[in-house]
């Protein structure tokens, strides 16, 4: 596998992880560097360490895990979402200081359910025998730069229109989550 065809492979496993980040920026009320640098680095470490887990476990377990990853991710982006847009709807939801709240527990989930796919790619990259650390690296950077310019992205627009912003961003969790499942079951 050549430089060109790994940058596209990252940046296509990256996409998901951009397009929750975009999410997540709608939700700050202004761009918290801080709490943006973490998550891409979530997302980043991720979408390393899942084909790298592909590569070690080979095709032997691949077969089950991705035949239900579309099921997790559908119910995962689901949630998450849901969360968000019941908060968004919510009279409480207002936060008073505007600062993002980092939810460890949420940025975990959300890291699974976009990266569970790259888990098939390190099968395939046990298959091609590629250079493994240099694939893995390239995936996590190029993920962790496009999931933080997804955050900044998201803010810029989300700080002109909070809570439809959260709404709309909970909708596209909820949409990217129900493409994950018409995909794995064959339908789109």
């Amino acid at each position: 596998m050549g430089i060109t065809e790994l940058v596209l492979l990252s940046v296509g496993l990256a996409m998901d992880a951009f397009s929750v980040s975009v999410c997540k920026g709608l939700s700050m009320r202004k761009l918290n560097v801080k709490g943006g640098l973490i998550t891409a680095m979530f997302f980043g470490v991720f979408q390393a360490v899942m084909p790298l887990a592909g590569y070690f476990l080979g095709s032997r377990f691949a077969g089950y895990i991705t035949s239900v990853s579309h099921w997790v991710a559908f119910i995962l982006l689901g949630v998450i979402g849901g969360k968000m847009i019941f908060e968004a709807l919510s009279e409480n939801s207002e936060v008073e200081s505007g600062d993002y709240r980092l939810d460890i527990s949420e940025l975990f989930l959300l890291a699974v359910a976009t990266s569970i796919d790259a888990l098939a790619v390190g099968v395939v990259f046990a298959a091609e025998e590629v250079r493994l650390m240099f694939s893995v690296v390239m995936i996590g950077v190029i993920t962790f730069v496009l999931s933080f310019a997804g955050i900044v992205i998201g803010n810029r627009f989300g700080s002109r229109y909070e809570k439809k912003a959260e709404i709309a961003g909970g909708i596209i969790l909820v949409l990217i989550g129900a493409k994950l499942l018409l995909e794995g079951l064959g339908i789109l």
